[in-house]
């Protein structure tokens, strides 16, 4: 069941920053497809393409595809077997809720273990100097280790996610008619 309002969405504060900054990167999309366009334009009909749109849009979007996590979590649009969640009792749903972060709070900690190594990888040179990944390509950009940086910190706050929604639900329901402010 998809939320009433923008007062309906996010259970916690730190889902309702999620969600104003979802709401403000959004507009993100439609400058790709604007720059997408123009680089259409330089290409086909100026015969002039550009080195810097595709690597720049590539990595817009795999941002925000990254954040997209974040927003499903905070707004409670994940995936989910809707026919047996929805026909059992609140308070089973609650339960499942719990043992759905339980299996989140795992998966999201083994992600963050790895993509530590990944981000760290992508930001230090072997021999300890501090050395950003790029993409190899003639404009060579450093992208993918920014990248490997934004999943890094998406994760860490996935999980954070995860442990203030366990502890809601373990905590059970607010009273009606107050906010959680977990």
């Amino acid at each position: 069941m998809l939320p009433e309002s923008d007062e309906d969405i996010g259970f916690t504060r730190l889902d309702r920053a999620i969600v104003w900054l979802g709401k403000k990167l959004s507009l993100v999309f439609a400058l790709i497809v604007l720059v997408s366009f123009y680089e259409i334009v330089r290409r086909y009909v100026f015969g002039s393409p550009t080195l810097w749109v595709h690597e720049t849009v590539t990595f817009a979007g795999a941002t925000l595809f990254v954040l997209g996590g974040l927003y499903a979590l905070a707004t409670d649009r994940h995936v989910r077997i809707v026919l047996i969640y929805d026909a059992v009792s609140p308070a089973v749903q609650r339960w499942l809720r719990v043992v759905h972060h339980l299996f989140g709070l795992a998966f999201c900690s083994m992600l963050l273990y790895a993509s530590w190594f990944m981000a760290r990888g992508a930001v230090w040179a072997p021999w300890g100097g501090w050395r950003l990944e790029t993409s190899g390509s003639a404009w060579n950009p450093p992208f993918p280790a920014f990248l490997k940086v934004i999943i890094l910190v998406a994760i860490a706050v996935m999980t954070l996610q995860f442990v203030l929604h366990l502890i809601r639900d373990l905590r059970g329901p607010a009273p009606a008619g107050e906010k959680d402010n977990v």
